[in-house]
């Protein structure tokens, strides 16, 4: 299953309190890509926020995943995540 994450900044954080976690960071998302857990990763143009599309077996198992993210761990952001199903509109032009 696909699912879309989107990062949420928790209120209470500061830029500079997630500098200490950036290599981390940077490393665990790597070792989900390399496990193909995320399929893509991308920052959002204006704000600089991650978002990931994981290909996992259900919404639970995201879940897992983004709470072994080290600035999830740290309470420092979160992320909303949206299950995909396949585009069906296609089947209208051949009703």
């Amino acid at each position: 299953m696909k699912i879309l994450a989107i990062e949420v900044e928790c209120p209470h954080t500061h830029p500079e309190q997630m500098q200490a976690y950036l290599m981390s960071e940077a490393a665990k998302v790597w070792e989900l890509y390399q496990k193909e857990i995320i399929r893509e990763a991308y920052f959002e143009k204006d704000h600089h926020s991650a978002v990931l599309i994981f290909e996992c077996e259900n919404l639970s198992e995201a879940q897992a995943v983004v709470r072994s993210l080290p600035l999830v761990e740290a309470g420092l952001i979160d992320f909303n995540l949206l299950p995909l199903i396949p585009y069906d509109g296609f089947a209208r032009l051949f009703a």
